[in-house]
């Protein structure tokens, strides 16, 4: 095995940077140097093996193309590398050289890869059709409401997903979210839910999914709090957290949906409400990703913000000892095959929504902790499709190995994933605890002794 010809260090210099307004950020000079750097620990770690596709390709390129030697890894080889992460973060989670354990390495697969994306973009200079679409999830779901209805109807048609294919590479055989007719905006507005800063014990960032394709979540949201005795608000005119955008490498619109959020955000975090987001990916994007991602101008009140968000259950989670926290429900799920998204694993609170299901006489989760696979957008390209699925398939013999009557999980797109590949959709775990309080929610009732007699 041959050996590179300068021996290469694994303490950072520095090329290390994933500061975008640091100029050494854009260089493609350090960006290879770091990128030597990480693919040189990984190839002597491989904790990372089995979490998607990357590791896989990138230590049988290094190993058996360029006989050991990381440096004589070529261009594109590195791009097909990157190409097959899909921001899982599972790797970050449980590399032991990440900043998160304080480790001198400071590495960060997720983030290089992301930063590799960016420079890719801005040397291409434009984005295509289909990343421009995908990028874009408010703005495809104001076309879809457009039609009244004809974009969900079409969405089954096959010659019409052929075309969807060719235009936008959405695999043809992808199960899509349906379009919502009305918004959860629109739906939070006649409830009366439009707080101003200072009204609201916890403020609703709905996320682009809600909005759009599952105001549901939203309304289950909004009824578990108020039982609860939550005042809760919501504020117009959010925008995506910017994630699809990201995935592509899209600083720009990334930046565009970040500062948007933060103008409708921060009065309220300053005002000391927590801001809920019901979706881990969004979540992590608002508490970890703005603070470093935003323009240098908009980074303390990133930080501001980021402080004051929380994941619906681990807000839930953290009243439960109060007075208020109502365990009055009526109706049980019995068993669950609970679903630990990976972006809930990446913010490190815990599974709150699972336990939170506990509280419901007579009903015991079972957690499954693989990946699901879908991954924002990856699960929805003709590349990813297939890959998705395979990648996927832990979890979904998981979630059935429970024997659950009940799925649950946070990520709504893990859910989309389990109903394609398993045939059972999965639910929000604030959507169980939705139905569990309503005498008809699930067909088990709970004994009349043993309401509230839950620890």
């Amino acid at each position: 095995m041959s050996q590179p010809a300068k021996p290469i260090s694994y303490q950072p210099g520095e090329a290390l940077t994933y500061d975008p307004d640091d100029p050494r950020y854009w260089r493609t000079d350090l960006l290879r140097e770091e990128i030597t750097r990480v693919f040189e620990i990984c190839h002597g770690c491989r904790m990372c093996f089995k979490y998607c596709d990357a590791f896989p390709s990138l230590f049988d390129l290094i190993d058996n193309t360029h006989d050991g030697d990381v440096t004589r890894l070529r261009d594109a080889e590195i791009q097909s590398v990157f190409d097959q992460c899909f921001q899982c973060k599972l790797c970050e989670v449980q590399c032991p050289y990440t900043p998160r354990d304080q480790h001198e390495y400071q590495l960060d697969f997720p983030k290089l890869a992301h930063r590799h994306k960016a420079v890719q973009a801005k040397k291409r200079g434009r984005f295509s059709l289909a990343q421009r679409y995908m990028a874009d999830p408010d703005g495809s779901a104001k076309m879809a409401r457009a039609t009244f209805g004809l974009a969900n109807a079409l969405s089954k048609v096959r010659l019409h997903r052929w075309f969807m294919e060719k235009i936008f590479n959405i695999h043809r055989e992808k199960l899509l979210p349906p379009f919502a007719q009305s918004t959860f905006e629109k739906w939070a507005a006649k409830r009366g839910l439009m707080k101003s800063p200072g009204e609201c014990e916890a403020l609703l960032f709905q996320t682009c999914y809600v909005q759009n394709n599952e105001p549901q979540i939203g309304r289950d949201v909004a009824d578990v709090l108020e039982r609860n005795q939550v005042k809760l608000g919501c504020v117009p005119g959010l925008a995506c957290c910017g994630m699809p955008a990201w995935e592509q490498g899209d600083l720009e619109t990334l930046r565009a949906h970040a500062q948007t959020n933060l103008d409708k955000l921060e009065p309220y975090a300053q005002a000391g409400a927590a801001i809920l987001v019901p979706n881990p990916t969004c979540a992590m994007m608002l508490r970890r990703e703005y603070p470093e991602l935003v323009a240098s101008a908009d980074r303390e009140r990133a930080r501001r913000v980021a402080d004051a968000v929380r994941d619906v259950g681990e807000f839930l989670w953290s009243i439960r000892k109060e007075e208020r926290f109502n365990t009055d429900f009526k109706s049980t799920p019995g068993k669950v095959a609970y679903h630990a998204p990976c972006h809930l694993r990446a913010q490190a609170v815990g599974f709150k929504g699972r336990d939170l299901l506990r509280k419901i006489p007579g009903t015991t989760p079972t957690t499954v902790m693989e990946c699901c696979g879908h991954d924002g957008t990856y699960a929805m390209r003709v590349e990813g499709f297939e890959p998705s699925a395979r990648i996927g398939r832990k979890a979904f013999e998981g979630m059935k190995n429970g024997e659950a009557d009940v799925w649950a999980s946070e990520c709504p797109l893990a859910a989309l994933q389990f109903e394609q590949h398993a045939g059972t959709k999965a639910l929000h775990p604030v959507s169980i605890l939705a139905r569990a309080y309503r005498d008809n929610g699930f067909p088990t009732p709970v004994p009349q002794d043993k309401k509230g007699s839950t620890p």
